[in-house]
């Protein structure tokens, strides 16, 4: 019986270990990725105070987006 609980403290240690290098890998991440100019993550800390339905969107969709969403149209009869 003492084994199971020598298992279950190296478990929790390590399993603490493996989220606690994961979350800084996510922090890193996300420094590296608005450091590079790919995203400005302030933008979207702005969004729940301005939720408006007349507010402005954070990002435009692109046209990449447009033409897929376009695609979902009924195709025109002959």
């Amino acid at each position: 019986m003492n084994d199971i609980y020598e298992y279950q403290g190296y478990a929790y240690f390590f399993f603490t270990v493996f989220l606690t290098l994961i979350l800084y890998g996510y922090i890193i991440h996300l420094y590296r990725s608005e450091k590079k100019g790919i995203r400005d993550y302030e933008k979207y800390g702005k969004m729940a105070l301005d939720d408006e339905i007349t507010d402005k969107p954070i990002e435009e969709k692109s046209e990449q987006k447009k033409s897929v969403d376009d695609t979902d149209e009924k195709p025109k009869e002959q």
